[in-house]
């Protein structure tokens, strides 16, 4: 065997469209991720960079498959494919870590959140990832396949033997990269709820509950939209399934930029400042016409 078929879209009806939209989702992110230059906010940053990365591991190789109909990848690439599809980090656990010290232990902000730990907490998060899918991947590439090359997605997340080491693998991917940190993310929140219901004014619990709402929106639309496909999986037919996996992939990296850094502090200033430096032009010229 020395390639796969990639067949996911092939056949779902009025597709071209899809995939203009989808490359305008593309267009869309990598110009927000790649204008977010704000090295203050290491984790935000980084956050920006893996949407970009991940992104465009996925979106330009399916506009060539399926819009370009080259449907066929290489053995050894197609592997490559699906580790580069795997290995985007949940950078969301160093955001729920930074606002539960933060909001829990702010006395000790400064010394437990600096730059080298924020840093050092990134770096293993990407080591984590690259680790669990060099162990998912590597075994795959000694299995035997069936006779049929052709995978029945968008990427390469298929093997047609159906065996133990298949099952333990998509389990693993799926509680390693998905279930652990949205556990981890729930157990911090729920331990700032605790540390905030010891707050007695109320006016200080909603100032520390609209801190977090940025991370919360970007929780609900990377973890609700993969538990929404995976909870009514029997109930959804292949072709509907593919395309809302396919845009979870894409629509995080496009919305993750407006919702998280537009309601960054500075960021606000700095828009307000641009906006008066467009109308302060405009005012110079009706003085002068006035005088």
């Amino acid at each position: 065997m020395t390639s796969f078929k990639i067949y996911g879209f092939i056949g779902i009806p009025d597709m071209k469209y899809y995939y203009v939209f989808l490359f305008f989702v593309y267009i869309v992110s990598v110009l927000e991720n790649t204008a977010l230059r704000t090295p203050k906010y290491n984790a935000v940053f980084n956050l920006a960079f893996a949407d970009l990365f991940g992104s465009s591991a996925v979106v330009p190789k399916v506009f060539d498959i399926f819009q370009f109909d080259h449907p066929y990848i290489l053995y050894n690439d197609c592997f490559i494919f699906m580790f580069f599809c795997y290995i985007i980090s949940n950078n969301l656990i160093a955001l729920a870590y930074d606002r539960l010290i933060a909001i829990s232990f702010p006395l000790h902000y400064q010394v437990k959140v600096t730059h080298r730990f924020m840093f050092s907490l990134i770096a293993f998060s990407w080591l984590f990832a690259s680790s669990v899918v060099v162990i998912v991947v590597v075994p795959l590439t000694t299995l035997s396949y069936c006779k049929s090359v052709v995978i029945n997605s968008y990427f390469c997340d298929y093997s047609c033997s159906e065996n133990v080491l298949t099952l333990f693998t998509g389990h693993s991917v799926s509680v390693l990269m998905l279930w652990l940190p949205l556990l981890f993310i729930i157990s911090c929140y729920s331990y700032i709820g605790y540390a905030l219901s010891k707050v007695a004014a109320v006016k200080e619990r909603v100032k520390a509950f609209k801190t977090c709402m940025s991370h919360l929106s970007l929780v609900a639309i990377y973890f609700l939209p993969v538990m929404f496909t995976f909870a009514l999986n029997e109930y959804i037919d292949a072709s509907t399934r593919l395309i809302n996996m396919c845009l979870t992939a894409v629509f995080p990296p496009m919305l993750n930029p407006i919702i998280y850094v537009l309601q960054t502090q500075e960021i606000r200033l700095f828009v307000k400042k641009l906006l008066k430096i467009k109308k302060q032009p405009r005012n110079t010229v009706k003085k002068a016409i006035l005088k």
